[in-house]
């Protein structure tokens, strides 16, 4: 059992030492520039008129995230579908309750126009 949570702590050590090199790296590596007007708002080559916040539509999030939601759909039925067969009926009902849960969902959207781009 420890051999197990061994393995585990290896893999969060590498993992994290890993992202520490790159940013560290990132760091070292990255040109620097002291001039001020580097860090000024650029909005073609122009000066900026007014202010830079710019408010989207949530509908761009909304839009997103139903993406997001049936593309992860997507990355759960391919392998399932691969091995259906081995997996007998037990398997089959399972995905077609968690289509079933994600229909309603799509349904939902629908119902309350989040599909409806004007």
């Amino acid at each position: 059992m420890a051999e197990a949570y061994f393995t585990v702590l290896i893999f969060v050590i590498v993992g994290v030492a890993f992202a520490a090199v790159a940013l560290i790296a990132a760091a070292l590596l990255r040109p620097y520039v002291a001039d001020p007007l580097k860090r000024t708002t650029y909005e073609c080559g122009m000066d900026a008129i007014g202010t830079t916040e710019i408010k989207t539509n949530i509908r761009f999030y909304l839009f997103a995230l139903l993406f997001v939601i049936f593309d992860v759909e997507a990355l759960y039925v391919y392998p399932w579908a691969v091995t259906a067969k081995s997996l007998g009926p037990t398997a089959l009902v399972e995905m077609a309750i968690f289509l079933a849960i994600l229909l309603c969902g799509l349904a939902y959207a629908w119902g309350k126009g989040a599909l409806v781009w004007e």
